[in-house]
């Protein structure tokens, strides 16, 4: 498994040939530069998740790449003439060589008054590969044997004590720092050293912002 943080919240997978990017969002540059994607999906309705403006870019020098994407998301972009598959908390699809399976359902709460939309969070899987797992916006679905965990460093809806009993609740091998678009590099330098000494022992902090493709194993 290749693994790369092209910003915020959107990483670039790669396994075996197959190439799927996941949240290329308005706080990220570049994602529609790449080419040879197989899949592109989407969590959630938020902007820094999916940029309305680029997508059709990329998809466009992806010539069948599928996009699928959290239900709600789906409908309105086939309502703009992106054909994009719905994946609902509990199913799975199959990209190549990977399975993608959505968790959870619902973004997590930013305030009571904030009516909620949905959110699925992303187990992948492969033979012999690392098993990843990106929750979205959203710590409430905790899934057993996750290998790598893309961690949301900070927002609206997030406190650190959240963070890491999250990363506790997952423990995994690799911790991924991502959504850390609002953070400037000094709070995120702060964010890291905590997260580090409070996660759990077995859990290495990796972070991959600036570092190209990572491989993980």
């Amino acid at each position: 498994m290749r693994l790369t943080h092209i910003g915020h919240a959107c990483l670039l997978l790669e396994v075996d040939g197959v190439r799927v990017l996941i949240d290329p969002g308005a706080f990220t540059h570049g994602f529609e530069e790449l080419t040879g994607l197989d899949a592109v999906l989407v969590t959630h309705a938020h902007i820094d998740h999916y940029d309305t403006e680029r997508l059709p870019t990329l998809l466009e020098a992806n010539d069948g790449a599928r996009l699928i994407a959290e239900p709600e998301v789906a409908v309105e972009l086939n309502r703009v003439g992106l054909e994009a598959a719905p994946l609902h908390p509990g199913e799975s699809t199959a990209i190549g060589g990977l399975t993608v399976t959505a968790t959870g359902g619902l973004h997590a709460v930013i305030h009571d008054d904030i009516p909620r939309i949905g959110n699925v969070g992303l187990v992948v899987t492969a033979d012999g590969e690392p098993t990843f797992f990106h929750p979205g916006d959203s710590y409430e679905s905790a899934p057993p044997g996750i290998d790598v965990l893309g961690v949301p460093l900070s927002a609206p809806w997030a406190a650190l004590k959240e963070t890491v009993e999250f990363v506790r609740a997952v423990a995994p091998r690799i911790a991924v720092p991502i959504h850390d678009g609002l953070l400037n590099p000094t709070g995120r330098g702060v964010y890291l050293r905590n997260l580090g000494l409070l996660g759990p022992e077995r859990t290495e902090v990796r972070d991959l912002a600036g570092a190209g493709a990572a491989g993980l194993s």
